[in-house]
């Protein structure tokens, strides 16, 4: 008899999505188990025994997990595919790992840095799900307008349109001819949500780059280039 587990962490097993999104493929109808669609979270299946499938694919348990730290460029998309064919993080390292990896999280096409993949769901949940609060570090340039009173409504917590944030750390690294460079550590990670933590208090970013999650630096990795993380920085970003 092969291992009992619940469909969503099947699902995030087999590096088809992260176990939160496995949740929503279940929700909109899109997983069959035996043939049979199934919309409750509750199922369980055994490995080695049952068929699951998504949007008609058969999908197999991975038995090799890949944790890598890609340090990306502006102009891609943390998507798996993107309607509008513009490239993806997955083509910056198709090729080199035969396994289907999914981006841990997003940055936004424009926001350059550390972003995790992955193929194991139950890391990529650990990492990204606000119960853990990993901490996300940045350097962000922004324009004019930069005031301390305004950098300490970011160090108290500020209120955006859907939610307030926790108080951010924020460090003036550098200033010339108008422009500041910042350092930052926030801990949600919504939407953007640096860029709209500027415009709030004022001022535009003008360009960013996350450098850090938790522990685990981007440290000197070339841009557009990626690595396999340690076993210390797994260890790191999991307990």
């Amino acid at each position: 008899m092969g291992e009992i587990v619940r469909l969503q962490k099947y699902i995030a097993q087999s590096g088809a999505a992260s176990r939160r999104h496995a949740e929503e493929l279940i929700a909109e109808g899109r997983v069959k188990v035996n043939g049979k669609t199934v919309t409750e979270f509750g199922v369980k299946v055994e490995i080695g025994a049952d068929s699951v499938e998504v949007d008609g694919k058969k999908l197999e348990p991975v038995l090799k997990k890949y944790y890598i730290m890609l340090n990306k460029p502006s102009g891609y998309v943390t998507t798996m595919s993107d309607e509008f064919g513009r490239p993806t993080v997955v083509e910056l390292i198709s090729g080199e790992i035969k396994a289907r990896l999914f981006p841990v999280g997003r940055l936004d096409f424009d926001t350059e840095g550390l972003l995790l993949m992955t193929n194991d769901g139950d890391f990529s949940y650990k990492v990204t799900h606000p119960k853990f609060e990993k901490e996300k570090t940045y350097i962000a340039e922004v324009g004019g307008g930069l005031t301390i009173s305004g950098l300490n409504r970011l160090r108290r917590g500020i209120k955006l349109e859907d939610f307030t944030t926790s108080p951010a750390a924020v460090e003036i690294l550098d200033s010339k001819a108008g422009r500041y460079e910042i350092k930052i550590t926030i801990h949600e990670g919504k939407n953007r949500q640096v860029r709209r933590m500027f415009e709030a208090i004022g001022t535009k970013v003008l360009s960013l780059r996350r450098i850090a999650i938790g522990e685990v630096e981007l440290g000197n990795l070339p841009h557009g280039r990626w690595r396999h993380l340690t076993s210390h920085e797994i260890n790191c970003l999991i307990r």
